[in-house]
């Protein structure tokens, strides 16, 4: 591993600062996507800005009038196990816990989990693949059994977070700031992109920019939402594909469905056509198979992923019913 600078700052506007000052300067936290990518020699920073140093960053808070507010840094453990978000946001806690391993969860934050870059073996096995400024996606036809079926192409990576797809179907907001001070606030889904020519990364971070914090509002009363998570083993896994599904229930009916997946595209997928078939009705086991079968249109897997297909199409089905189930039996929020 090269020799780094380590900066500890104490404020936010300190951290962008020193991000603006190199372009070999690196943000870190937790570390834990970071530092195998300097390991691996896929990225080789000068100096490293601790953001962990900056107490702005850290905290969470929740009210009934501005829901939850969760600074970049925290850990995902402890959002996990803060009561508001046990209490309230179930879809989330429940997509923490499956991700990654407990000892990663207590070092992994919020904000560096959101913002991970691709966890293609091409890619970190220093191919000069398209995300790094090559001119091909070697997994296009090569080894893909882990890679995209939605959105693919100039890149085929999947996207890998847990807490992405639950926080986008909960309707979160995510905070930056850049180096002049300007601060901007976007839907968590709008801040994810798939990778093209002119930026050839998953999100529209700027270079300058950091990420300060995660606002989600109450979900209003009535909400209950699921999170399945299909992979290799049965933990310390990234998805192979993952679906979050948040509704707004009278009864067994959706009056309001939110479907997300994860594992399938580059960026987290929003299933709209699924969401279309759900919204207004009934949830029952035919429907379900109905929104499921929505839910793969348009797939185009590659010689490698066909098995995706169908369990996207299966996950979809089952986190349907699960919340259709809690709705029918009263455990919604």
């Amino acid at each position: 591993m090269k020799a780094f600078e380590h900066l500890n700052v104490t404020s936010v506007e300190d951290a962008v600062a020193a991000l603006g000052e190199d372009w070999q300067t690196r943000l870190i936290a937790g570390g834990t996507d970071l530092i195998p990518l300097m390991k691996k020699g896929v990225v080789a920073p000068s100096r490293l800005v601790n953001l962990k140093t900056a107490p702005e960053l850290a905290g969470i808070d929740f009210t009934e009038e501005g829901g939850l507010v969760i600074g970049a840094t925290e850990t995902l453990d402890d959002i996990a196990h803060f009561p508001a978000v046990r209490q309230h946001y179930r879809l989330l806690a429940e997509a923490i816990s499956v991700a990654a391993s407990p000892q990663i969860r207590n070092m992994a934050t919020i904000g560096g989990n959101l913002c991970q870059t691709s966890r293609c073996w091409y890619f970190r096995n220093l191919f000069f693949c398209w995300l790094r400024g090559g001119d091909r996606c070697y997994a296009f036809d090569g080894e893909n059994r882990t890679h995209a079926i939605f959105g693919g192409g100039p890149c085929y990576s999947a996207h890998p977070s847990d807490p992405a797809p639950a926080l986008i179907a909960l309707g979160a907001e995510v905070t930056l700031t850049d180096s002049t001070g300007h601060r901007r606030s976007m839907p968590l889904e709008s801040f994810y992109s798939p990778p093209e020519p002119s930026r050839r990364r998953e999100t529209v971070l700027w270079p300058n920019e950091v990420m300060v914090a995660i606002r989600v509002p109450n979900p209003p009363a009535g909400s209950l939402g699921a999170y399945l998570k299909g992979m290799d083993r049965e933990a310390w896994a990234f998805p192979l594909a993952s679906v979050a599904v948040q509704g707004l229930w009278d009864g067994p009916m959706a009056t309001e469905i939110s479907i997300v997946m994860g594992g399938v595209a580059p960026v987290p997928w929003r299933a709209r056509q699924a969401e279309d078939v759900v919204r207004g009705q009934p949830v029952d086991g035919d429907l379900a198979r109905k929104a499921a079968e929505a839910a793969i249109d348009g797939a185009q897997p590659l010689e490698h992923n066909r098995y995706k297909v169908e369990l996207v199409r299966a996950i979809v089905e089952r986190a349907l019913l699960s919340a259709a189930h809690g709705a029918r039996h009263g455990t919604v929020v």
